[in-house]
Parts: C-alpha cells; structure tokens; sequence
C-alpha cells in the first residue's frame, strides 16, 4: 500500500514517456547492446550489475550517435530504467552530460532528477531543481509536485511536504490529485499518533476535488490500527464500505494484525469470515499475521492450526511463517518441536535463513543448551549463512548468562575478526556479562575503550555499568559515572534512577536516595512502581519506617502497588513485638462492585502452612482417656462430670468459653456438647482448625482475618483463597491494609 504512493514519481515518467514510442527510430536499431536491453526473454535477462553496465553503454552511444536524438525522451526512458535500479547518482551525472550536449530536458526529465536528489536525501537540491524549470520556461506538474512531496516525506520532512502542498492549493495552477493527498497522509501516519491530521485532510479530499480511494482509507486505518485505536479503524472501515470503496485483501490484512495484537480472536475470525464471503481470499500476509501474533502471544497450538489451513488450501508457508512458528515454540521452551520446525525448513530446500539460526540459537541459549547452540552456529557456513550481529549478540548473551565469559570474549573479537560490527546491544550484553561474572575492570576498560573510539552508547549501556559498579560497592565509582551522564548528552531514564536508589539505600545513603526519588519529576522521568518498592525496601533496611510509611502511602496515591518483596518486608516489620504483649497482626479487606443483596453471599476456609497464634489456650474437653492424657501433658482440661455440674448455666458457660482460645473435644464428647452445655459453646466458635482462616460475607464489605507471625505466606495465600471465592476475583477488591494491634494500618493494594 505504501509502497505504490512512495514509488509513483518514477512509474508515472515511464507511463508518459512511453506513450511516444512510435516516434523514436533510435530504440528500434538493430545495434545489439539495443536489442539486449530491451529483451524480456527471461532466458536472456542479465544481472542488475550488467544491466546497470549495458544501460549507461546505450546512453553514451546515444551521446555520440550522429546526429544526436531529437527528441529527450529516449534519454528519460534510460533513465527511469537506472531509477527502477536504484543507481540515482548515475542519473544524476548522466543528466549533466546530456545537458553538456546541448539536449534540453523536459517536464518529464526533471521530476526523474528530482526523484533522484529525494531518495539520496538531498533535498535542498531537489527544490533547486525546481528553480530550473522557471529558468527553462517550463511549468511544474503535478507529477513533479507529488515526486517533490514524496521525496519530503520520504524523510520525514513531513511540514515541508504539506507548505508545498498548502502552496499548490493556495496558487491554484497546479491542483492536487488522489496521488498527492495520499503521500501526504502516508507522510502524516508516519509520524505516529498523528492520523488525527491525516483523518482531517481525507474529510477535505473533496474540496480539493480529489476523492478519496482505497489506498486513502487503508493508509489511516493501518497507522489507527499501529496506534492500538481499533474502534476508530473498524468505524473508519464501515464509513469507507458506506461510501462504495471496496476494501482489498491489504486493507483487512491490517485490521486483523490490529485486532489480533489486541488478543481479539473473536473478531479476527469475523473479519477472516467477512473477507471470504466478500470473496477476497487471505494470502500469505494474512497467514503470517496469524501465525505471528498466535506466537507471540503463546498460542503456538493455533498457530500451528493456521499453517495447517494454508497447506490444505494449497498455500506454501514461506521462511517468515515457519520462523515465527519457530520462535513461538522457541518462547514457550519445547526445543524439541521448534527443531522439528528448522529441520521441516531444511528438507524443503533453500528455506533456512539467517534469521532461522539466530531464532533457534536464542532459544537454547534461553534454556541454557549452549552446546545445541553452538552446533547450530557452526553449522551456519556449511548451509552457506553467514553470521549477523544478531546471531553473535544472541550467542555472546547466551555464553555470558551460564557464566562462560571467556569464550564470550572470544567470540566477540572472533566477531569483529569476520567484519560484523557490534552495535549498541553487542556491547549492552557483553558489558553485563563482565559486570555479573565479577569482571569489572574488564568492563571498565572495555567501556573506555568504546568512548575513545567514539562508539554512540545509549542510557542502557551506562545503566548496565552504573548497576554492575553499586554491586561491586564502589558506590564513588557509580555516582560519579552517575553525574557526568549529562556531559556525555545522555539523559537518565526510570531504570537508570532505579539502580542508582538501590546502589545509596544498600550502602545507608538513604536521604541522598530520597533527594535521587525527588529530583526524577523535575527531570520528566516520574519513578514508577519499582523506584518506589526499591526506595521503600532500602528505608526499612535501614529502619527509617516512618519515611517508609510515609513512601508508601504517596507510591498507593500515585496508583502502583507493593510487589512480593516488599510487601514480605512490611508485614516483618509489622510482627515484630515492639511491646511487652504479643500484638496480632490483621489483614483487612476492603470490596467493591460487590451487592450484598443482589450477589451471591460467600464462605470458605482455608489451611495456613504457619499458625496464626501459637501461644493460643486450647482446653481440652475429654472422655477417661484423652483427661489422661493431657493430665500427662499438662495440658488444661474439663472432664465430663465438670461440665454436668456446670448444668447449662449462661454465665458459667460463656466463662468457660472466655477462658481458651479454642477448644479440643473427644469424639465421644463433642457429641454430647449440646446435651451438656446448651448452644453457648458452638455459638462462640470455639471448635476450629487452629491453622485455618475462614472468609465469610454477609451484609457488609470490609472483612478482617489474623495472620498474625511468618505472616508473609499467610497473607500470599489468604489473599489468593479470598480473590478466587470473589465474583468478579480481582476486580472486586477495593483495598487490603495490613495492620498490628497497636499499629497504623499500612495498604499495599
């Protein structure tokens, strides 16, 4: 779709020069450098280099032939050739020797040197152009505007390609045509999260006398779509379908790529049902598409269905869909099926590329099958692949992560050996690896080696050496590479301040930390989530709990939650007994969305791995035996004839139950419990399983249980029972604090 607005200017010059060939004798010799280079047999069709070579033979023979052409149009033939060749330098400097000869060009002749300059990416040469046809007395076309606005765009230069195309509204000698408008909403969906721009100039398509197409609508629904706005692609479809344009395979190709990113399976198979009844049949792309995003999102089941269905309709999956089929088997870890994959690929001939290799060597590097790996790369040469820096950043990561530094070394250099050039990642991930193998002055100098060879380093890279000095404890070190971050041009990110908070709160520089935390809104890099769980774990470490407190409560209004590591920390730090009584630390839960009245009431109990209150009295009510036994034990206990004489008395019965926390009954005894004491007992709920919580709802939606000491797991898995008896799980939870007897409730969600 792009492709056919970006490539019009030179297409369009061969349409109109052609037009004229019955009037050019010259291309009709029988001279046989002619005669080839306009063979179409498939047989006699030379390489592009010698095509190249064979074309600029007949431009020069032209140049010399007497007399020469009358006419340029066989000189803008030739040169609309060299353009489909990409050799736009070659054009350029026939043209000077074309005019050099006196031959003067035409309309057709400058919008091909325009083209020229655009995709050579000098602009400024290409409006000059523009200046020669007023000297010549000639008047621009729209051709020349479009290849002009195309070249803009082409290089981003998006407000220049719309003042040319504001300018040729305003002067109204030249209009605008469909082809115009849609390079420059190609040019405006470029930019991203700009179709708003490119919505706006389709509504005045119509003012300007064009009328919109396919490829006006498809442009914008597929940078809609890129942007995740969906609901805006489908209404802008259905508008498109109302007005008589009908979309093409492209155009759903692109909305099912939208839905599918989004995890709309649903509606994918819609519009994969719609396209057939419309009789517009899915082609490779749309396939692709599928099995790609089924991969990515761990579906490789479905994935492999898909492939299944092109085969059955007689569709070859080509190397992309077999490498994304590939990957995806890659990223759930079952090597096995995605060498079954690369092997398939393999038996079907020249199928495996590099991209093929590096897929399967990242996926045993992941499951640390160096070995496999290995094999795989020196494999490469003999299916005559050569290695890319991809391949070799893979393989170097791979060997850095099991701790295999040396050869990791050693195939970096054995990288740059074979002339792959590390880029920025080669250097991220060899730079780790020294930094997590205890190789630090290895990294250092391998870091101030890259600065004097002047290699563009990102924030990534200084993060990964800021983050390997704070471990070492050369917290100087870190700070100060910290600093001069900004003489370098480079601006810390969330996970640059991350590390270096870490690095002062592990080693006690808690309040230049918190200065850290307070100095990232100032910058534009608000901390997220993980600074303030980082921050917030480094101040209780360092018994600063009110300032932990306080952070907090700022992380909860800021929206982000404690994740596992801190919230262990809180609920220690909340079971410590500060006091001389044993305080019981509670968990309280706070619902919504939730009617008491119109939803189903729940209850559920659940077993702890820890007691919630070890020190609890448990009273043993016993038959001959078990009073035996606990007497033994020295365990308290009420035999029978005690609980006759207590002869169902209110009073003396609920000063029982006041008296143990629980109570352990015979089996014989439990029984006759009502008989003996009346419904008080049961009433107070004192025949429970000592390690069980039980949630209840009835009329209200706050609810509290004891977790009370080791109360981390406690609360994991009482939080997780509670989320699963929950209507709609997490979404009916509104709040849950953790909270001492004698403490301030602290909320971690």
């Amino acid at each position: 779709m792009r492709k056919s607005v970006g490539g019009f200017s030179s297409s369009s010059c061969t349409h109109c020069c052609s037009s004229s060939r019955g009037g050019m004798p010259f291309l009709h010799s029988t001279d046989p450098l002619v005669a080839l280079f306009h063979s179409q047999s498939q047989h006699s069709k030379p390489s592009k280099c010698r095509e190249t070579q064979l074309v600029e033979e007949v431009f020069h023979e032209m140049l010399r032939s007497r007399p020469p052409p009358s006419s340029v149009i066989p000189f803008n033939q030739i040169s609309t050739r060299l353009v489909k060749l990409k050799h736009y330098s070659t054009v350029i400097t026939l043209n000077r020797q074309m005019l050099l000869r006196g031959i003067v060009p035409d309309q057709y002749t400058l919008s091909i040197i325009i083209n020229c300059y655009s995709h050579l990416n000098q602009m400024g040469f290409s409006l000059s152009v523009l200046g020669l046809f007023f000297k010549l007395g000639l008047q621009p076309n729209v051709i020349t505007f479009n290849t002009l606005i195309n070249g803009f765009v082409l290089h981003n230069q998006v407000p220049e390609a719309a003042r040319i195309f504001t300018k040729m509204l305003e002067e109204g000698r030249c209009k605008p045509n469909v082809v115009t408008c849609n390079t420059l909403i190609k040019g405006f969906c470029m930019r991203g999260n700009n179709s708003r721009a490119a919505i706006q100039l389709l509504r005045n398509m119509e003012e300007t006398g064009c009328q919109p197409d396919i490829v006006s609508y498809s442009t914008i629904i597929d940078s809609l779509c890129k942007d995740t706005l969906i609901d805006e692609a489908m209404n802008l479809f259905s508008e498109m379908t109302s007005g008589g344009i009908a979309p093409n395979v492209v155009t759903y190709n692109t909305l099912i790529d939208g839905v599918c990113k989004l995890g709309q399976w649903k509606q994918a198979a819609r519009l994969l049902d719609e396209m057939s009844s419309k009789g517009i049949f899915p082609n490779l792309l749309t396939f692709s598409v599928l099995v790609d995003t089924f991969c990515k999102e761990g579906m490789v089941v479905e994935a492999k269905s898909v492939v299944q269905m092109m085969i059955q309709r007689h569709i070859e999956p080509d190397t992309v869909i077999y490498n994304s089929l590939m990957d995806g088997y890659c990223l759930r870890g079952e090597m096995n099926e995605a060498r079954q994959v690369f092997d398939l690929m393999i038996s079907r001939g020249s199928m495996v590329d590099v991209q093929s290799c590096s897929i399967l060597i990242n996926g045993y590097c992941k499951g640390k099958m160096l070995d496999k790996a290995y094999k795989i790369f020196k494999e490469m040469p003999r299916m005559e692949l050569v290695p890319d820096v991809v391949t070799y950043t893979t393989l170097i990561d791979g060997l850095c992560k099991v701790g295999r530094v040396q050869e990791a070394e050693e195939l970096f250099s054995q990288m740059q050996g074979c002339g792959q050039l590390p880029n920025v990642q080669t250097y991220a991930v060899i730079l780790d690896g020294l930094c997590n193998n205890q190789q630090l002055s290895t990294a250092i100098e391998l870091l101030t080696q890259m600065e004097a060879n002047k290699v563009e380093l990102n924030i990534v890279v200084y993060t990964l050496v800021i983050e390997g000095l704070c471990k070492a404890g050369k917290i100087e070190s870190a700070r100060d590479l910290f600093c001069g971050l900004s003489s370098k041009g480079l601006q810390p990110n969330v996970r640059t301040y991350t590390v270096m908070i870490h690095g002062l709160c592990h080693h006690g520089f808690i309040i230049e930390a918190e200065k850290l935390l307070r100095e990232m809104g100032g910058k534009g890099c608000s901390p997220n989530g993980c600074t303030y769980n980082t921050i917030i774990r480094g101040f209780i470490n360092n018994n600063e709990t009110s300032r932990a407190t306080r952070l907090i409560q700022e992380m909860r209004e800021r929206g982000f939650s404690a994740d596992a590591s801190t919230m262990e920390l809180i609920v220690d730090l909340l079971s410590k007994d500060t006091r001389k009584f044993a305080e019981t630390v509670e968990l309280l839960i706070g619902l919504k969305n939730y009617d008491s009245q119109m939803d189903k009431c729940f209850s559920g109990s659940v077993r702890f791995p820890h007691i919630p209150r070890p020190k609890m009295r448990v009273g043993m009510l016993g038959d001959a035996q078990h009073v035996e036994e606990a007497e033994k034990m020295g365990l308290a206990y009420v035999d029978v004839e005690s609980l006759k004489k207590l002869n169902k008395d209110k009073k003396l019965v609920k000063k029982l139950a006041k008296k143990y926390h629980a109570f352990l009954a015979s089996e014989s005894v439990i029984k006759q419990i009502t008989r003996l004491l009346g419904p008080g007992l049961n009433k107070a709920g004192k025949f429970q399983t000592l390690a069980m919580v039980k949630f209840q709802l009835k009329k209200v939606l706050c609810m509290g249980v004891a977790v009370e000491k080791q109360i981390f797991q406690n609360v994991q898995l009482s939080v997780n029972f509670l989320v699963s008896l929950l209507k709609k799980n997490w979404q009916n939870v509104r709040s849950l604090n953790i909270k001492s007897t004698m403490g301030n409730a602290i909320r971690i969600y």
